[in-house]
């Protein structure tokens, strides 16, 4: 990247000491040795991650990104773009899912206009607009590089003013009409798969929509000629302001040893960006779940991860992400109120 105070934060290892005394620690809790299946892998990621043997992810923050995106001028989407606005709108009123999906897990909770194409200012809404909306990038780039690094490196300040803030676990969370013809194409380049195979529906096009947002992507991607190993580049070509923020949301997490709860496509697409920026980020990061959208497998596919839960969701804004939370929570309860078979008086296998 270039000169820019992105360029001074690190990622550090994961705490390997840290992680085998807490699976030392697992297999002595009173049940039989590995019966917690996952629960006992997560935690033991989490004392790495965090390089405490007694992690903790609550309270987590919810961070929503809004922007909106050009290409929706080709009719990529079942909705116009002022249901961007409309829905911030809903956010801010606490009625949206990700809104009743915070309360319930005790959350800091922030929604940034980052990139929304209209002017409004309300009580509770972060403004940090680096412009109206990206280009359509069926006929132009998306927004300049400049542009690009500039939305990271406000998406990192997010990021960490979140974790100052006091959340232990970060979600980010998306809203921007428009956004899944970005991801789709990003991820298309970054894995050389056919736009065929990676294009949903999103919020609900008809089949005669699907093939045309369809070719909109393919000639954007033809057109623009995105660099797959250059994360600005193909922000910049065909990528979304939120979805960079979101990026430098999770490399702020991860330069300060918070885990990061990733949702669904557009999140998992932010998480490949971060990797192509600073590799070591995927340590510190749980996909929530499998959304229904069908790039987000291959997405998740690139992390290398294995999602939590799978409940057939499409909503993004963080949701399945904030559904996920309660795993890693089990997680860490366990690990810290359990009694050990030593502790509890309770003879282990090997005693006779």
């Amino acid at each position: 990247m270039t000169a820019t105070k992105l360029s001074a934060f690190s990622i550090p290892e994961l705490d390997k000491d840290v992680g085998r005394r807490v699976k030392s620690h697992v297999d002595s809790l009173t049940v039989p040795l590995g019966s917690l299946g996952r629960l006992e892998e997560l935690v033991v990621e989490l004392a790495e991650m965090t390089g405490s043997t007694v992690p903790e992810v609550s309270r987590p923050g919810v961070i929503v990104f809004a922007a909106d995106h050009g290409v929706t001028a080709e009719g990529v989407s079942a909705y116009p773009k002022e249901v961007t606005e409309q829905m911030v709108r809903n956010f801010l009123n606490n009625g949206a899912a990700i809104n009743v999906l915070s309360r319930s897990i005790d959350a800091y909770f922030d929604i940034v206009d980052i990139g929304i194409d209209s002017e409004f200012k309300e009580e509770g809404l972060t403004v940090q607009k680096v412009r109206y909306g990206t280009g359509n990038f069926a006929k132009e780039n998306a927004m300049t590089r400049n542009e690009a690094i500039e939305t990271l490196e406000i998406g990192y300040d997010q990021g960490k003013k979140m974790i100052e803030q006091g959340a232990k676990c970060l979600i980010l969370g998306d809203m921007g009409i428009g956004n899944t013809s970005a991801s789709s194409a990003i991820i298309s380049v970054v894995s050389g798969e056919q736009i065929d195979t990676l294009v949903g529906r999103g919020t609900g096009l008809t089949k005669e929509s699907l093939i045309h947002k369809k070719n909109i992507i393919e000639k954007a991607i033809e057109d623009r000629k995105p660099d797959r190993h250059d994360p600005i580049d193909l922000l910049s070509k065909v990528g979304g302001l939120e979805i960079a923020g979101i990026a430098g949301a999770m490399l702020a997490a991860a330069s300060y040893r918070v885990p990061i709860l990733v949702d669904g496509f557009i999140s998992t697409t932010s998480a490949v960006i971060a990797k192509l920026i600073s590799p070591r980020v995927i340590d510190y990061m749980f996909v929530g779940h499998q959304s229904i959208e069908p790039g987000h497998r291959k997405a998740i596919e690139l992390l290398g991860k294995q999602p939590l839960i799978n409940m057939r969701m499409g909503v993004g804004e963080g949701t399945g992400a904030a559904v996920a939370f309660p795993i890693l929570k089990s997680a860490t309860l366990l690990l810290k109120e359990m009694a050990t078979f030593d502790s509890a008086g309770v003879s282990s296998k090997d005693k006779k």
